[in-house]
């Protein structure tokens, strides 16, 4: 993917860092337009977007598709406010605290847009987007949707998953990828018996390894139990503790790289650069992998696959239920027709088709689906397609001191210094505490 150091961080998404306390800022827009759902009527409109969009190729195509909606549209100008992931939500933090929200901007869904939504700060796009919206991949648009209303709409759409090196597993005699838990622990030991590292992590970081508990709490727990984990503040059931238990059995086996505790993502000697450099046989990681791997490091080529994550014996959740991310643009409330409109034109097909082709995005409309040429992003695409059920990222799902509270508790499973019960006790106590 040629966009790396953005797709890494849209991930990274929506833990909200900065304090609520900081410095409002001031309104965004400078629109004379009314408010959503009357037109300006020709009048002079600035829209501002905020998005998170600071690397090439990506930031100059989203500048030029401003200047060709305003080229269509001479009484609208666009003001793009491109922003580092974290200052991005150090500034968003504070808007939202003042209540003044920019007429276009960046989401990753779940828990921070609920915040915004039941703040009163966000559109619901639904019945103006209902004559298009069926040209989007339904999956993408889940994470932006709630109690049957939508709030943004998607440009960027992935899953985790396995990615692996071929040729090491068939070193260790692994001649096709494990599709249960069970096969894919004992995967893990023919590697370690054949010398090989099994498992590239960073472990410093926190979120790769977060992966794995929500993973195996889809398959043990289910998705219905997470969901209703939400609602309750109560992650102590035996599905979440177990999901700690499949997590702690792969960690006694010593599976990652010497030193992950203190290893990054995409840092010399790190998570990506030890698959890169063909020094580990797998990792747990999101669609934007091949990219962030070919940056740092010399690049496996070939001998890269892709498998899901494989099924739990005797657990509720199904592996055709996906765990992922993606962006999204939503809108503010009262925000001018125009910005709407502005994000229509984003979603037309020959554009997400440049994206696609130009900056490694997936397709998040349907019809843009045959620009797709890598066969490891096509497995991507065809489990998407595919899926049963959706799982957004838990440190974005859930509001973001239990995301917090999640990376924490299973960063402590991996590092041994906390239990599977444990885990869920502290994940609970966060949850009980908002």
């Amino acid at each position: 993917m040629g966009d790396a150091n953005l797709s890494r961080r849209r991930f990274l998404g929506a833990s909200a860092a900065a304090a609520l306390g900081a410095t409002a800022l001031g309104a965004c827009s400078s629109s004379t337009g009314s408010s959503a759902g009357s037109k300006s009527k020709g009048g002079k409109v600035t829209l501002e977007w905020w998005n998170i969009t600071t690397t090439q190729p990506a930031k100059s195509i989203w500048a030029a598709r401003a200047k060709e909606y305003e080229k269509l549209h001479p009484n609208v100008t666009i003001k793009v406010v491109p922003l580092e992931n974290q200052a991005y939500k150090t500034k968003m933090t504070a808007l939202i605290a003042s209540g003044k929200l920019p007429d276009i901007f960046h989401t990753w869904g779940g828990g921070v847009l609920k915040q915004q939504i039941d703040a009163g700060l966000v559109e619901d796009i639904g019945p103006k987007t209902a004559s298009w919206s069926s040209t989007l991949v339904p999956v993408s648009q889940q994470a932006y949707q709630f109690d049957g209303k939508t709030y943004a709409v998607p440009f960027d759409i992935g899953m985790v998953g396995f990615w692996y090196n071929k040729a090491l597993f068939a070193r260790a005699g692994v001649t096709t990828p494990p599709t249960t838990w069970s096969g894919y622990l004992d995967t893990v030991r023919k590697l370690k018996a054949a010398g090989i590292t099994p498992i590239a992590l960073a472990g410093k970081e926190e979120w790769p390894g977060m992966f794995y508990w929500a993973y195996l709490a889809m398959r043990t727990a289910g998705l219905d139990a997470l969901k209703a984990a939400s609602t309750s503040n109560d992650f102590s059931g035996s599905g979440f503790v177990q999901a700690g238990q499949h997590l702690k059995d792969l960690v006694d086996l010593s599976p990652f790289q010497q030193g992950v505790l203190g290893a990054g993502y995409s840092t010399p000697n790190g998570e990506a650069a030890s698959m890169s450099n063909g020094k580990a046989a797998m990792e747990l990681m999101g669609q934007w992998a091949p990219s962030v791997e070919r940056t740092s490091g010399k690049g496996i080529g070939s001998d890269l696959g892709f498998f899901g994550f494989p099924a739990v014996e005797g657990g509720a959740g199904k592996v055709t239920e996906i765990f992922g991310g993606g962006g999204g643009h939503a809108v503010r409330k009262g925000a001018p027709d125009e910005a709407l409109d502005f994000l229509k034109f984003f979603a037309e097909a020959e554009f997400d088709n440049k994206l696609v082709s130009k900056t490694g995005t997936l397709p998040v409309v349907k019809d843009s689906q045959s620009s797709l040429t890598d066969p490891n992003l096509k497995l991507v695409q065809d489990a998407l397609n595919n899926a049963t059920g959706f799982q957004l990222f838990l440190d974005q799902a859930y509001a973001p001191a239990v995301g917090q509270a999640v990376n924490d508790s299973v960063a402590a499973l991996i590092a041994g210094s906390k239990s599977p019960t444990q885990v869920a006790q502290a994940i609970t106590s966060a949850a009980k505490s908002q």
